[in-house]
């Protein structure tokens, strides 16, 4: 009896640690929300941040401005491009938890040096 306690009690444990596993967030986020994660997490914790979360703290002109190229190259600009313009959902390109590959790379080869995923 007390062997199927200590078993039941390990198995709890170990279901409560799946659910409460500590996630990583990027140091320019943790600045500004803290832990506090539905500040973007506004669709639920298990869904991706809307684009209306994102837009919330950051600026689509803005981020286009900064992410602007060469007059030549001008509809390679992420934030603002041939394909999409200024609609392109954020989480194509971005995620918070895990490094992602932008959508662009799967047909462009140029780089964004300073993409942050």
């Amino acid at each position: 009896m007390k062997t199927l306690k200590i078993m039941l009690a390990l198995a709890m444990l170990s279901f409560a640690s799946l659910s409460a596993q500590s996630v990583e967030i990027r140091d320019y986020h943790k600045d500004v929300i803290g832990k506090d994660c539905k500040a973007c997490h506004d669709q639920g914790m298990k869904q991706y941040p809307s684009d209306e979360s994102c837009l919330a703290c950051h600026n689509v002109d803005d981020l286009a401005e900064q992410t602007a190229r060469s007059e030549e190259d001008k509809w390679q600009n992420p934030h603002n491009n041939l394909h999409y313009g200024k609609e392109l959902p954020c989480q194509e390109c971005h995620s918070e938890h895990k490094a992602k590959k932008p959508l662009c790379s799967n047909c462009h080869t140029f780089e964004y040096g300073k993409h942050k995923e």
